[in-house]
């Protein structure tokens, strides 16, 4: 990266089948707006990635400076030699394959990677783990984000973040069963939960609230800091 510009932070969007906007009823690729602010407050540039053929996964993140796998629908059971638990959400499967197509190939690169809600389950799937299908507790009210806190574990990079318990924004029905290659948790809900996960020699975290819905900048922080300290 170049010393003095800022750093250009890739996020993945959703693709749904039909959104309305005036008068217009189309297929449409979009993002909550929340993303992109998160990452412009936190001092980067928001670029918008919809899905694509997973093999150009590598040159797109070749591009980037880092990378945000944002929140969305459920991920295919079948990813990580699951059945269908019937309270799973239908398959999103172009998104699947390409998001898993870019965790991987921010890994293979050493690219600064954020996962967030889904982001995490998937850099959880991407290493081998697995997913619980449904949690009750952290997804009330259809629609609306609730808030619980979470306490971060002594000596991990998000301990580095946010050293204290937060509170923060969740709307989830999954969550990592069993941990991926590598991964440790560095988060807990009081239920127990594991709420952030990260991979200790990699500038690889997942958490599993939308930071993109509150006021907290630091764990973007971290990721544009990580970006600039590749230069």
């Amino acid at each position: 990266m170049t010393r003095g510009r800022r750093p250009v932070i890739g996020i993945s969007t959703y693709l749904e089948r039909e959104t309305r906007w005036g008068v217009w009823a189309l297929e449409a690729a979009l993002l909550p707006a929340g993303y992109p602010r998160l990452v412009q407050r936190a001092g980067g540039i928001a670029a918008m990635l919809p899905p694509d053929k997973p093999r150009h996964a590598a040159d797109v993140v070749a591009r980037l400076d880092g990378l945000v796998i944002a929140g969305g629908p459920d991920v295919d059971p079948s990813r990580y030699g699951a059945p269908r638990d019937p309270r799973t959400g239908p398959p999103a499967t172009e998104r699947d394959a390409w998001e898993l197509a870019l965790t991987e190939a921010a890994l293979a690169s050493g690219t600064p990677l954020l996962g967030i809600c889904r982001g995490m389950q998937l850099l959880n799937v991407a290493l081998g783990g697995t997913l619980t299908q449904h949690l009750d507790g952290h997804a009330i009210t259809p629609g609306t984000f609730a808030h619980h806190p979470v306490t971060p574990v002594p000596g991990t990079r998000y301990a580095t973040l946010v050293p204290e318990r937060t509170s923060v924004p969740t709307y989830h029905h999954q969550c990592v069963a069993t941990l991926g290659r590598d991964l440790i948790p560095s988060a807990h809900a009081q239920d127990g939960t594991v709420e952030a996960i990260e991979l200790p020699d990699h500038w690889a975290l997942g958490v599993q609230w939308h930071p993109e819905m509150g006021e907290d900048e630091r764990v973007m922080r971290g990721l544009v800091k990580a970006t600039e300290e590749l230069r």
